[in-house]
C-alpha cells in the first residue's frame, strides 16, 4: 500500500462522522434558526466532527473492525452530543 491508498483509506474511514456532523450542523442552523442564531455553523461542525473521530477510534479499539452497526451508532451519538451540549450552553 502506498502513501495514497493509505491516506485514501483514512479520509474514508472518517468521512462518515464529519457528513454526519456537516448534516446534524446545518439542520440544527435551519430548523432552530432563531435560538441559535449566535452559534456558529463552523463550530458546530468541528465538535461534532471532533466527537463523531473520537467516537470511531473507540468502536475501532473496542470491536476491532469498522463497518458494524454498533460503530456506527457510537459514531452519531458522538457527533450528536457535543452539538447538544453547544446547543444547550446558550
Amino acid at each position: 500500500m502506498n502513501l495514497v491508498d493509505a491516506l485514501g483509506h483514512l479520509v474514508n474511514l472518517f468521512a462518515p462522522a464529519w457528513g454526519v456532523a456537516a448534516l446534524m450542523a446545518l439542520a440544527i442552523k435551519l430548523v432552530w434558526r432563531r435560538e441559535h442564531h449566535a452559534l456558529a455553523w463552523r463550530r458546530l461542525l468541528l465538535w461534532g466532527g471532533l466527537g463523531g473521530s473520537l467516537a470511531v477510534l473507540v468502536a475501532l479499539a473496542w470491536l476491532a473492525r469498522d463497518g458494524t452497526m454498533l460503530g456506527y451508532g457510537l459514531t452519531l451519538l458522538g457527533v450528536v452530543l457535543p452539538q447538544w451540549w453547544l446547543t444547550l450552553k446558550r
